[in-house]
C-alpha cells in the first residue's frame, strides 16, 4: 500500500484509459477463437450454397467490319452518281444504332425472346432454349399471359395437356402483334386441358399451336413450361447488354460484339441476329438514295412515254392525211441539226424543272431523305452534288438519333444547325445555276429560231411533217436516255452490298464461362467470416467497460493489488475453514501476509481494524470478509467480524444463525453488546450480525455508539473486520473509512466496471479513503494472457451474484436469458 504523492500520477492514470489496449484486444480474439471459427464455417457454408444455386454465366463474341461505301458496279463510267454521305463517323453510328430501342426491338421480335421454354430444375426453372422437343407457334394477334409459366405435360407423342394453377382470377396479358396489354380472366385453382399435336390452343391465357420437332420422341409424363415476358422489358434487358469495342487499335473499323448470359444458345443467336439485322438495315439505308432516284426517273418516264405516244399517233395521222413520207436530204440535215438543238433545250429544261422542284422541296419539307440524285437529270455541278449528299446524310443521322436521344437535346440542335447551313448554301447554288440554265435556254431559243427561218420557205405540209418528226425523235431519245439511267440505277441498287459485314459469327465451341467466380465467393466468404466477428469483437471490446484482468487495474489506478482470489465452487463461504488446503485458502493467507507488513508500518496499538468494501453488491465483499476473518482467527488472533452492511446483511447465513439481533439493536439501545455478539464454531472468531434493516442506516453508522463500540473492541480483539456496504452505491461506507486502519476494495473480474475505479481514484485523491488496496476476485489465470501475477491455480469460486449493481437492491435471479448470456461469455 502506498499514498499518491503528486496529482500528476492520477492524471497519468486517468489518461491511460484513453489509449487502445491492442494487446488486450488480441488476447480477447484468441480467447474467442471458437466464435470466429463458427462464423467462418457459417460463411463458407453460405458461399457453398450460393455457388451451387447460382447459374453459370457465359460470355461469347462475334466480329463485324464497318467498311467504306462500296458497290461492285459503281465506277467512274457510271452516269448516275450516288453519294451515301461519306464514311466519317460511320463506326460511331453503328455503335449508336446497336444500342437503340428500335434495333433491339427488331432482334427480340425476330427471335421471339419474350417466350421462354423452361423445365423444373433442382433450384429453379431452367431455360432450355433450343433443347425442347417441340415448338410453340404463338398467335401474335391473341393475348398471352405474362410472367406465369404455363405447363405442358406430354401424355404420348401425339397428345399433351396444358396445366396451370392460377391463384387469382385476373392476370395481365400481352398481344405481341401491336405490343398492347390487357387484363384477362384466368381459371383459378388446378386447370388441365388435353390437345393433340398441331391443334390450335385457344385459351384466355394461351393462344397458338404446338408441334413436335421431326424425328424426336418425348417421354410420357415429361413436363415443360412456356413463360411469356413483357416485350418492352425484354428489349430493355438486352439494349445495354451488348458490349461493342474496337477489335484492335490498328483495326478501328472491326468491332467486337460481346454478350453475357446464362444460356449460350441464346447468346449465339442474339449476336448473329443483331449483326444480320444491322447489316440489312444499313443496306436499306444505303439503297434509300437509289430508290428515290428510281422513283423520280419512273415519274419522268411516264411523262416522256405519254409524249412519245402522242407524237407517234400524230405522225401516223399526218401521213395518212397528207401522204408526205420524206423530204430532201438538205432539208433533212437542217431538221436533224434543229432536233439536236431542241434535245439540248429539253435537257436544260429538265434540269431547270428539277432545280425548281428541289428548291420547293427544301423550302416546304423537313425530311430530306427522299431527294433524288441530281445526276439523274444530268446535273453534274459539284457544289449541288456535294450539298445534296451532305443534307441527305445529316437527315439520316438525325433519324437514327431520334431513337436514342430525347427531343430538345443539344445534339438535335447541332444537326439542325448544320442542315440549315448546308441548305442555305445549296439554295444559293440552285439560284445561281438556274440563272445560268435560263441564259443557256435563251441562247438555244435563238439558234432554234434561225433554223426555223431556213425552213419557213418549205411548203406548209413539209414544215408540219418536219416539226412532228423532230418532236417524235426528241421524245424517243429522251425515253431511251431515261430508260438507260433507270437501268443503271436499278443495277447499282441490286448490286449494293452492306457496308457492315460479319467477319466472325458467334459460335458455341465450349468455354466462355465467366461466372460465378466460385473461388472468389469462397474467398469472400472466408474474409467475411473472419472480419465480421473480428469487427464485432472489436466493437464489443471497445464498448466493454468491464475489468477483465490485473493489467487493466494497474492501467486504471495506482492503488496496489495485494491479492488474487480465484473462482472456486463451494456450498458456502467458509472455504478457508472447511477447505484449508485449497488455492483460495492460500490466496487469503497471502492477503493476510501482505496486511501484516502494512500494519507494522502503521504502528497501531491494540486491535487493528480492516474495512472491506466494493463498488456494488455481488463482487465478493462478504465472502472476503468472512474468510479474512477466518485466516486471522486460525492464527490464534482474537478476531471479530462486524456486519455493518445494514441495508443488505448476509454474513449470518453461513454460520447458521439468525439476524434478529445485531449491530442495529445495539446502536439504537435495544441490546447490549454481549447479547448481540455470537461466538462461532471457529476458534477465536466472534461475529456480530447486522440485525434487522433500519430505516436510517447512514445515521446509525454516524452515531457515537459505533465509535465507542470500536474503541472498546480495539481493547478486546486483535483484529476487527468491518463488512461494509458497497462504496459505489451508498454513502454508508464513507462514514466508516475513518474507523479503518486499512481498506480492501474488492474488484470482481468480468463484473466490476472500469468507471468504479475512477470513482475510487477520485475519493482517494480527495482524501475520503486512505490506506486502500485492491483484491481481485474471480481471477482466472490464462496462458494466453499476461494478466495478474501468474498464480494459475485453475480453481474457481462460484457465488451466485445477480445482475451488475442490482443485487444490492433486488433478489438474485437465474433466468433463461442470464444462463444464455453466461454461456456466451464462457465461449
Amino acid at each position: 500500500m502506498k499514498d499518491y504523492n503528486t496529482h500528476d500520477e492520477f492524471e497519468q492514470t486517468e489518461s491511460s484509459r484513453l489509449s487502445f489496449d491492442f494487446r488486450g484486444y488480441l488476447f480477447k480474439v484468441l480467447s474467442l477463437w471458437k466464435f470466429i471459427l463458427v462464423f467462418v464455417s457459417l460463411a463458407m457454408i453460405i458461399a457453398y450454397l450460393i455457388n451451387v444455386r447460382k447459374q453459370n454465366v457465359y460470355k461469347l463474341d462475334s466480329l463485324i467490319s464497318v467498311e467504306n461505301d462500296q458497290n461492285p458496279f459503281f465506277t467512274a463510267n457510271t452516269s448516275i452518281s450516288f453519294n451515301w454521305g461519306g464514311v466519317s463517323g460511320k463506326v460511331g453510328k453503328v455503335i449508336t444504332t446497336m444500342k437503340t430501342r428500335s434495333h433491339n426491338e427488331l432482334v427480340v421480335d425476330s427471335l421471339q425472346y419474350y417466350m421462354s421454354y423452361l423445365v423444373e430444375g433442382k433450384y429453379r426453372k431452367e431455360d432450355v432454349y433450343k433443347r425442347v422437343p417441340f415448338e410453340f407457334i404463338l398467335d401474335k394477334s391473341q393475348p398471352q399471359v405474362l410472367g406465369y409459366p404455363v405447363g405442358i405435360r406430354f401424355k404420348n407423342n401425339n397428345e399433351f395437356e396444358v396445366f396451370t394453377e392460377f391463384e387469382g382470377a385476373n392476370r395481365t396479358a400481352q398481344i405481341y402483334s401491336d405490343k398492347s396489354k390487357k387484363r384477362i380472366q384466368v381459371p383459378t385453382g388446378t386447370f388441365t386441358k388435353s390437345y393433340k399435336n398441331g391443334d390450335y390452343i385457344s385459351l384466355s391465357f394461351l393462344n397458338g399451336s404446338l408441334t413436335l420437332k421431326p424425328n424426336l420422341n418425348v417421354q410420357p409424363g415429361s413436363e415443360f413450361f412456356i413463360r411469356f415476358a413483357n416485350f418492352d422489358g425484354v428489349v430493355n434487358s438486352y439494349k445495354g447488354k451488348v458490349s461493342i469495342t474496337p477489335f484492335s487499335p490498328s483495326s478501328p473499323s472491326v468491332l467486337r460484339l460481346q454478350l453475357s448470359g446464362t444460356n449460350k444458345a441464346k447468346i449465339v443467336d442474339y449476336l448473329n441476329t443483331t449483326s444480320a439485322i444491322l447489316s440489312r438495315t444499313e443496306l436499306e439505308r444505303k439503297n434509300l438514295y437509289a430508290t428515290n432516284t428510281i422513283k423520280f426517273i419512273d415519274s419522268s418516264l411516264n411523262a416522256v412515254d405519254d409524249d412519245l405516244r402522242g407524237f407517234t399517233d400524230e405522225m401516223n395521222d399526218f401521213r395518212k392525211q397528207n401522204k408526205v413520207f420524206s423530204v430532201t436530204e438538205e432539208i433533212s440535215n437542217i431538221s436533224s441539226q434543229l432536233r439536236a438543238i431542241e434535245i439540248g433545250k429539253q435537257n436544260e429544261e429538265l434540269k431547270l424543272n428539277y432545280l425548281d422542284n428541289l428548291e420547293t422541296y427544301l423550302n416546304t419539307k423537313t425530311d430530306y431523305t427522299n431527294i433524288a440524285a441530281p445526276t439523274s437529270v444530268g446535273i453534274d455541278e459539284n457544289n449541288i452534288l456535294s450539298s445534296v449528299a451532305k443534307i441527305t446524310g445529316l437527315s439520316i443521322e438525325r433519324q437514327n438519333l431520334e431513337y436514342t436521344t430525347k427531343e430538345g437535346s443539344g445534339l438535335f440542335k447541332d444537326i439542325d444547325r448544320r442542315i440549315d447551313a448546308e441548305k442555305n448554301v445549296l439554295l444559293e447554288t440552285i439560284d445561281a445555276t438556274k440563272k445560268t440554265i435560263r441564259v443557256q435556254i435563251a441562247a438555244i431559243n435563238n439558234r432554234i429560231a434561225n433554223f426555223e427561218a431556213k425552213l419557213s420557205g418549205l411548203p406548209e405540209d413539209q414544215q408540219q411533217f418536219l416539226k412532228i418528226q423532230r418532236n417524235l425523235d426528241i421524245s424517243q431519245e429522251a425515253y431511251d436516255v431515261y430508260m438507260a439511267k433507270r437501268s443503271e440505277a436499278a443495277i447499282v441498287k441490286a448490286a449494293n452490298i452492306s457496308d457492315i459485314s460479319i467477319v466472325d459469327e458467334a459460335k458455341d465451341i465450349g468455354g466462355g464461362l465467366i461466372g460465378p467466380n466460385k473461388s472468389l465467393n469462397y474467398m469472400m466468404g472466408l474474409m467475411m467470416g473472419f472480419f465480421i466477428p473480428m469487427f464485432l469483437i472489436f466493437v464489443v471490446f471497445l464498448l466493454d467497460n468491464t475489468i477483465h484482468g490485473s493489467e487493466e487495474v494497474e492501467q486504471l489506478s495506482k492503488i496496489p493489488i495485494i491479492g488474487l482470489i480465484g473462482k472456486y465452487k463451494y456450498k458456502n463461504n467458509l472455504v478457508v475453514y472447511e477447505k484449508p488446503k485449497s488455492a483460495v485458502a492460500e490466496s487469503f493467507r497471502a492477503i493476510r501476509s501482505s496486511l501484516q507488513f502494512f500494519y507494522k508500518k502503521l504502528d497501531v496499538e491494540h486491535g487493528k481494524t480492516l474495512m472491506i468494501t466494493s463498488s456494488v453488491s455481488g463482487e465478493g465483499k462478504t465472502f472476503c470478509s468472512i474468510n479474512i476473518a477466518t485466516v486471522y482467527a486460525l492464527t490464534g488472533k482474537k478476531t471479530i467480524l462486524l456486519g455493518l452492511d445494514l441495508r443488505k446483511p448476509k454474513i449470518f447465513g453461513d454460520f447458521n444463525i439468525d439476524n434478529d439481533k445485531g449491530v442495529v439493536n445495539y446502536l439504537i439501545g435495544e441490546s447490549d453488546f454481549e447479547s448481540i455478539k455470537i461466538t462461532t464454531h471457529i476458534e477465536n472468531l466472534d461475529i456480530v450480525p447486522s440485525g434487522p434493516v433500519p430505516p436510517n442506516p447512514s445515521e446509525l453508522l454516524m452515531s457515537d455508539q459505533l465509535k465507542d463500540l470500536l474503541l472498546q473492541l480495539r481493547q478486546e480483539y486483535d483484529m476487527i473486520i468491518l463488512d461494509t456496504p458497497p462504496l459505489g452505491l451508498v454513502t454508508d461506507a464513507l462514514e466508516l473509512t475513518h474507523y479503518a486502519d486499512a481498506t480492501i476494495f474488492m474488484v470482481r473480474l468480468d463484473y466490476t466496471k472500469k468507471g468504479m475505479l475512477a470513482l475510487v481514484n477520485a475519493k482517494y485523491r480527495a482524501g475520503e479513503v486512505k490506506n486502500i488496496s485492491f483484491v481481485l476476485n474471480f481471477y482466472r489465470h490464462k496462458s494466453n494472457q499476461s494478466y495478474g501475477y501468474g498464480y494459475g491455480y485453475g480453481y474457481g469460486y462460484g457465488y451466485g451474484y445477480g445482475t451488475y449493481g442490482n443485487a444490492y437492491h433486488e433478489r438474485d435471479n437465474n433466468s433463461l436469458f442470464k444462463r444464455v448470456k453466461d454461456f456466451i461469455k464462457r465461449i
